[in-house]
């Protein structure tokens, strides 16, 4: 599997001037979003390390599992200025700010996306959900695709499930609430959750890392999406790459 190592930008950036960073990838090896509204849209990736949830079926655990991965092998602290320089090296712009949960760090995160924006370039945050932005993250050329995780996904829905926040994302008018399901049950828990909280639009994504589970998954969901009047989105980046890592 081909990993794309945290960028050494600038290492000595004061902690109150960086952000704790996985990896960035997208620039040398191109890519696509792989998921949601913007799914085969050319995108950079900022994935943040640190996690506020430990969800046992998450995808990018070395991001937040330090029983499994070490945290000085798996970050780096990168100065905002650096990784404004890093996304406008490329031509794409489509810059998708991701984890983890990226939200944890935001107070850092205004400076990046304003010279992001400044840039030229849009923004994707993706987030789990519990933590509402920052009224100067709601900003023109900032999307949010926000995805609440159920209790099948391995993470107690009273920790993930926020109504504040859910409503705070829905008042910001720029989200879009992407689930991820494996069977009918998850289908029937979105519908819930969604006429609760006032969510949409909605998108529905197949659980699985590889070809195969999600195409069998997709099947399996593809009738309740469509009769709910959902959207649908597979996992390209699964579907073109094989789930490698910095694709």
């Amino acid at each position: 599997m081909t990993t794309t190592k945290p960028l050494n930008l600038e290492p000595e950036a004061a902690e109150g001037e960086a952000l704790i960073v996985a990896e960035c990838f997208g620039t040398e090896v191109p890519t696509f979003q792989g998921e949601g509204p913007s799914c085969g849209h050319p995108a950079l990736f900022i994935r943040l390390s640190r996690c506020n949830l430990t969800c046992t079926r998450c995808d990018t655990k070395y991001t937040w599992d330090w029983s499994r991965f070490d945290p000085h092998e798996e970050s780096t602290r990168q100065s905002v200025a650096g990784l404004v320089a890093w996304a406008t090296s490329s031509p794409v712009e489509l810059v998708v700010i991701t984890g983890g949960e990226p939200l944890i760090q935001q107070a850092r995160l205004v400076p990046l996306v304003r010279g992001l924006i400044a840039a030229g370039k849009r923004i994707e945050f993706e987030t789990n959900g519990t933590i509402a932005p920052t009224p100067e993250l709601v900003a023109d050329g900032v999307r949010f695709n926000v995805s609440p995780k159920l209790a099948s996904f391995g993470v107690k829905e009273t920790k993930s499930i926020v109504p504040a926040a859910l409503e705070a994302f829905v008042a910001s008018g720029r989200a879009a609430f992407k689930f991820v399901a494996s069977t009918v049950d998850d289908l029937d828990r979105i519908a819930e959750l969604a006429n609760a909280h006032r969510l949409a639009p909605v998108w529905v994504m197949p659980e699985g890392t590889t070809p195969e589970v999600i195409t069998a998954t997709t099947r399996a969901l593809a009738d309740g999406v469509a009769t709910r009047h959902w959207h649908f989105t597979t996992r390209l980046h699964v579907l073109a790459f094989a789930d490698a890592r910095g694709r």
